[in-house]
């Protein structure tokens, strides 16, 4: 059970990286010259020229798939977390008044007990196995689907809340392809010889955990090849990536008698109940082909078969809270062979970041009690001002938007809600029990309470305090339905933000990540969405002609990157990010413009032999350093919308003039792209 928001984008995909830093000195300076390779030229390769020498001498750490300015930041803020939780944990308090040091104590003692977590194995989940066991017919296998849901359990396919996108106001029933076991569809209908391994493999890690479940390794064997002939027909019959963009096509929004339609094999009041659901009104059937051939598969395979199916994807989610042979053999095929990952994090990381994703806003209440000062918020909201204003000095000299255009586009842009740092409500976690038991059943609990939460919102006007990120997360993103750009603490700290570096390093740093998700609000998602957050057509058909003709050359730029031999980055799946990357960067250097202005004295000055212009450049790529495996490469080219970390610094930076200036770059530098391939949106 999840909440859908259409269109959430974050500026760093992180698959379950949730931290922030606790104030610290800092012994480097914020921009390092021993980072630099002066070999390389800024105009042949400016990623290489400002983190070649880090490159050089970085290794990632063996328990990282990637290893970057992200991920340093993300260790020094589990550090931050880890003796929050441990100091809650030894800590005897009165859960009634101090019921977050309560939850986060008692959740990361459960967590660390490795003695009782090892003895116990799959105990706690009995009852769950048994459920699925006592299937008899298709009736009892949709309530044991629907009851999977309700303990955070995604078979088959999805279902949750989420804004209506055409009335924003208020919070509808969503229902949307899923019950995949790997990361993406392509996964299993790609017939390269990779993709063909990956499926041995996935078999492979099937059985073996059905096996570790008490199985005879023979069935074991024989349900893991049934699980991804099930699967694979999902997939066959899902969406791709790309074609996910479109939240014109995910619009799909019928009563519960049409769904019935859609699926009349099984009783959707069944479903509801079971999930208790009261009274679901209109459901948005986000991809009504995938629940057809849903329909087909849930009437004609067999029960033994969906058994085996549910059996899998409970323990697969179940498997990082279990015994030691289960957690060995999840990260063996999630981390080993999907990302290449060599060693398993310590567990008192790995219940950090199980703890952030369950019960993150009571860990990040005791965060930013400890680590975020109100001097922070006001600078970080100074600085969104800046870059707002900005933005809006751009939209009015646009070439290319006719002016009833720029009049809506301004409209949206003053609309911007801005949350910084943590929210404003925290939520309630009194109705969530954790104690010191086993710790899946606290997992478990947590996610139970997270769906229960979710299914209250339907029907309900849009609560617009929430938030979607935990405090601690070391990102930031933009949400469409919400028109909403949010600054978590966790990202509010060095080296995104530092609270006494020149304006230049700041604007090049945070300030583009904050052009970035500003610029979200206005990329080929985001610009479908109005002031208020509808679902709605306010372009004028010239202006959208003129984007779509400016977004297509970014698509085509971006097709041409190949960061490994014979793989392309996917223009059409990065689109956003990259139209937000370049708008991003340059919203920032003008924003850093009206800064100098202010304060001309400070134009002159050089630092490290640098300008504040230079500077600027060097410290937007420097957020950007970043070593990566080839595994998790290739994933990510199939499953991110982002590009690769050396195309989010050259790609934006070879389309603006103001880089070639500031580096006196020559054209027909391989950092400058030609005037009649540069692109420039925003």
């Amino acid at each position: 059970m999840k909440s859908f928001i259409p269109i959430i984008i974050s500026i760093f995909c992180a698959f379950n990286l949730r931290a922030a830093t606790p104030p610290q000195t800092e012994q480097n300076p914020p921009l390092d010259p021993k980072n630099m390779d002066t070999s390389v030229k800024p105009g042949d390769d400016f990623f290489r020229y400002a983190n070649g020498a880090w490159i050089k001498r970085t290794e990632i750490p063996p328990e990282y798939s990637r290893w970057g300015a992200f991920n340093e930041l993300i260790e020094r803020n589990n550090d931050a977390l880890h003796v929050i939780a441990e100091q809650a944990s030894k800590t005897q308090v009165d859960p009634k008044l101090a019921p977050e040091t309560q939850k986060v104590g008692d959740y990361y003692a459960s967590g660390m007990d490795e003695k009782t977590i090892d003895a116990l194995r799959t105990k706690p989940l009995a009852e769950e196995f048994q459920r699925i066991d006592a299937i008899k017919d298709r009736a009892a296998l949709l309530k044991a689907i629907a009851h999977l849901h309700t303990i955070g359990v995604g078979a088959f396919f999805e279902f949750g809340s989420g804004q209506d996108a055409k009335d924003s106001s208020r919070d509808i029933a969503q229902a949307v392809q899923g019950g995949l076991g790997m990361p993406d569809r392509d996964y299993y209908t790609k017939q390269d010889a990779d993709m063909k391994q990956k499926r041995e493999k996935y078999v492979a890690h099937v059985t073996k955990m059905l096996t570790l479940l008490g199985e005879p390794a023979d069935k074991a064997a024989e349900d893991a090849k049934k699980i991804l002939a099930l699967e694979t027909k999902l997939a066959e019959a899902s969406r791709t990536r790309v074609q996910l963009r479109d939240p014109i096509k995910n619009y799909n929004k019928m009563d519960v008698r049409q769904l019935q339609d859609v699926t009349p094999d099984w009783n959707w009041s069944d479903y509801f109940k079971t999930i208790d659901l009261v009274e679901s009104g209109d459901v948005n059937v986000q991809q009504p082909e995938f629940f057809k051939a849903a329909n087909d598969l849930f009437r004609s395979t067999s029960l033994d078969d969906w058994k085996a199916y549910l059996r899998w994807h409970l323990i697969n989610a179940a498997a990082p809270a279990l015994s030691k042979d289960f957690v060995d053999e999840d990260f063996n095929f999630r981390e080993r062979i999907l990302r290449g990952t060599q060693q398993i994090k310590p567990r008192w990381k790995r219940v950090i970041l199980s703890e952030d994703n369950d019960i993150g806003e009571a860990l990040g209440k005791l965060y930013v009690g400890f680590y975020f000062p109100p001097e922070a918020k006001a600078r970080a909201l100074e600085l969104v001002n800046n870059l707002k204003e900005a933005l809006a000095d751009r939209i009015k000299t646009l070439e290319w938007m006719d002016e009833p255009t720029k009049q809506e586009a301004l409209k949206k842009l003053a609309a911007f809600t801005v949350k910084i740092g943590y929210p404003d409500k925290w939520l309630d976690y009194s109705l969530l029990q954790i104690d010191r038991g086993p710790f899946v059943v606290n997992a478990l609990r947590a996610n139970e309470f997270e769906a229960d939460r979710d299914i209250k919102k339907i029907g309900k006007p849009v609560d617009r305090t929430d938030w979607g990120m935990t405090p601690p997360t070391v990102n930031a993103y933009y949400n469409s339905n919400m028109n909403e750009i949010v600054f978590p603490a966790g990202i509010l700290q060095p080296p995104f933000f530092y609270a006494n570096a020149d304006d230049a390093v700041n604007y090049g740093a945070i300030g583009a990540v904050i052009g970035h998700e500003m610029t979200h609000g206005f990329d080929d998602e985001g610009r479908q969405f109005d002031a208020k957050g509808n679902l709605r057509d306010w372009w004028t058909p010239k202006s959208a002609e003129e984007f779509e003709k400016r977004s297509a050359a970014i698509v085509q730029q971006y097709n041409e990157y190949e960061p490994l031999p014979g793989l392309h980055v996917n223009g059409e799946l990065t689109q956003g990010e990259n139209i937000a990357d370049i708008g991003g960067v340059k919203l920032a250097y003008a924003a850093l413009q009206k800064a100098l202005d202010k304060h001309p004295e400070e134009r002159a000055k050089k630092i490290d032999g640098f300008t504040p212009e230079q500077r600027f450049f060097l410290s937007f790529a420097a957020i950007w350093r970043q070593k990566i495996r080839d595994e998790d490469q290739k994933m990510r080219l199939t499953t991110d919308p982002h590009s690769p970390a050396q195309f989010r610094v050259n790609g934006p930076l070879s389309d603006l003039a103001e880089f070639q200036k500031a580096f006196g770059i020559s054209d027909g530098s391989p950092m400058v792209r030609s005037a009649d391939k540069r692109v420039n949106i925003w």
